[in-house]
């Protein structure tokens, strides 16, 4: 298939507290939807925001390329070194809220975030002093239309937390085919559950199962000549799930084209 908020005078004060104190006490408790579905605890970490314009939701470090047509929007992140492990951490789910700041943090707020792309390093910077992405640091750079779901812009560089969550997605994985006669490279995108992919195995009728290379951000590939052969892919994602879609790829593929398997389950 072909183809991301006097005594009497002062009564209504009174009340007016009153109403507040479950509101501002859910700004601290940051109730969400998405517990059921967390793949691991909430962590600390630091926020800031650039300026995105259309040009913004086309590439980026993980090889995604247009954001949107692949399903993931403004609704992304950049990873600093300490996060991103060199690609691995491609396509996983971050939610992330707004914490410690009542000045700038929109209470109760959280938003979903994949990440697509890497922060990077600024050593000419000490890490505490304009290096907000070297490494220890865990931060998270947001398009100002995610940054605004959870805070003010003028927050600049906020305290937040984040935890990872499971990814919701519609349709199956996504399998772009590039390369030439001699090798192979595939975009893998569209990825459900915990939306990274950690090791890749293909399978042609010609061959057994035979592990792909990263080659950068999620993007695979391995030296071998596949044409005319309809292929099969295994991916094993961080959390351990494997998922096999047989034949995803017809014996007619070509490419530059993209082809739908199955879907990782939730």
């Amino acid at each position: 298939m072909q183809t991301d908020e006097h005594l009497g005078a002062m009564a209504p004060c009174l009340l007016l507290v009153l109403f507040l104190l479950p509101v501002l006490a859910a700004g601290h408790q940051h109730p969400s939807s998405y517990g059921s579905s967390a793949l691991s605890e909430w962590r600390s970490a630091k926020a800031s925001y650039y300026a995105a314009d259309p040009e913004d939701a086309i590439g980026g470090a993980c090889g995604f390329g247009d954001l949107g047509k692949h399903g993931y929007g403004m609704a992304t992140v950049g990873l600093s070194t300490a996060l991103f492990e060199r690609g691995a951490a491609c396509g996983g789910c971050y939610e992330v809220k707004c914490v410690e700041d009542l000045k700038y943090c929109l209470p109760g707020t959280s938003i979903v975030v994949t990440a697509t792309n890497f922060c990077a390093p600024n050593f000419g910077l000490p890490a505490d002093a304009g290096g907000v992405c070297n490494p220890p640091n865990h931060h998270f750079l947001l398009p100002i239309q995610a940054f605004e779901k959870i805070a003010l812009w003028k927050a600049g560089i906020m305290p937040i937390q984040y935890r990872r969550v499971k990814c919701l997605r519609e349709g199956g994985v996504r399998f772009s085919v590039a390369g030439r006669s001699f090798f192979l490279t595939v975009l893998i995108s569209n990825v459900g559950g915990a939306g990274d992919v950690r090791s890749v195995k293909i399978k042609g009728t010609e061959s057994g199962w035979l592990s792909m290379g990263r080659n950068w951000g999620q993007i695979w590939h391995i030296n071998s000549d596949f044409r005319g052969q309809p292929l099969s892919f295994e991916l094993t994602s961080s959390d351990g799930n494997t998922l096999t879609s047989y034949n995803v790829v017809p014996k007619e593929w070509d490419f530059g084209k993209t082809y739908t398997g199955k879907q990782f389950l939730l």
